[in-house]
């Protein structure tokens, strides 16, 4: 039996050294490595997944914790493919390395919501513009009605002026929406806007009694008159809608001025109907109402937004609409 001499035995002893520490720096850089690949996983913005050939998680991140359940619908496929998951739709990507199957899903639910909306902006500025010559032709030939008919017939008439008078409403909301807002300021007196409004809210029909509380006090307004009349009046149509839901045989409208330094401040209030969704309040081509096309707030909003104000509901249960207009 060959015996190992001390020298031997130190040489042996130092390689079993320097493989320990080339084993511990191995290991030390793997344990790095897989620190980072980790990390670079949890920035990405979706969710993510490595699965091993027996299809337990090999690698996830926070996201794809989240979406566990979603994990059980998605599928190996050659191409991109969409999934609508808890009224969310993905964009589910995969793929294959070695013995690993790499499953992503990125939320992709606001750029549907986009897409769709520039779609339908699309098609009802197409209609909005078919409807506007017969809708205006209407209009002229109820106009030479009225003059003519038997006293007892004009109130079918103007019951025909108020339906048009509202079917161009929508009309001119469709086409600015499609368009975009644009203001074009000039100066003019609160009351020269409030006849307006008056003009405007008076073709549309209500059965109640609905009491209109206005500022009295006159103030000078550096604005686009048309915008701020459709703005004001979409608020008070629908205060009127909300009222004629309600149980009580009347209701009120109230809107208070407050002068600030840089802006023009109106709250709107009324008595009708409490307020169904809060989220869909702004939402393009989503409404509560019977009546409604869904454009009344959303459009609001975007006139304030061109005067560099805003436009946001104060409090849910006492109906308090802020608008805020730069001065």
């Amino acid at each position: 039996m060959a015996t190992i001499t001390p020298e031997e035995l130190n040489v042996l002893i130092e390689q079993t050294y320097k493989v320990e520490g080339e084993f511990n720096e191995l290991k030390a850089s793997y344990v790095h490595l897989q620190d980072t690949v980790e990390k670079v996983v949890e920035f990405l913005p979706n969710a993510i997944w490595v699965i091993n050939k027996d299809n337990t998680i090999f690698l996830q991140n926070s996201q794809a914790r989240e979406l566990w359940e979603l994990l059980k619908l998605l599928e190996y496929k050659n191409s991109d493919y969409e999934l609508k998951f808890n009224a969310r739709s993905y964009l589910i990507k995969s793929s294959t390395y070695k013995d690993k199957i790499m499953l992503s899903a990125t939320d992709i639910t606001e750029q549907k919501r986009k897409e769709n909306l520039a779609t339908m902006g699309q098609m009802a500025a197409h209609l909005s513009h078919e409807i506007r010559n017969p809708i205006g032709s209407i209009s002229l030939l109820s106009s030479t009605l009225k003059k003519r008919v038997i006293p007892e017939n004009i109130p079918i008439v103007e019951e025909i002026q108020n339906s048009v008078a509202r079917i161009e409403r929508i009309v001119k909301a469709t086409l600015m929406f499609s368009k975009g807002v644009k203001a074009n300021k000039q100066e003019f007196l609160w009351s020269e806007l409030r006849r307006l409004i008056d003009m405007s809210v008076g073709y549309y029909a209500y059965s109640k009694e609905i009491h209109f509380i206005y500022p009295e006090n006159d103030f000078l307004l550096h604005a686009d008159k048309d915008l701020l009349d459709m703005l004001f009046s979409n608020f008070i149509i629908n205060a009127i809608d909300a009222i004629e839901l309600d149980d009580n045989d009347e209701g009120v409208i109230k809107i208070v001025y407050e002068s600030h330094e840089k802006y023009h401040i109106f709250k709107i209030y009324d008595t009708g109907v409490p307020i169904e969704n809060r989220k869909e309040l702004f939402e393009a081509f989503k409404s509560t109402k019977i009546k409604g096309n869904g454009l009344g707030l959303v459009l609001s909003r975007q006139i304030a937004q061109a005067h560099n104000g805003s436009v946001e509901l104060l409090d849910e249960k006492e109906k308090c609409f802020e608008i805020k207009l730069e001065k």
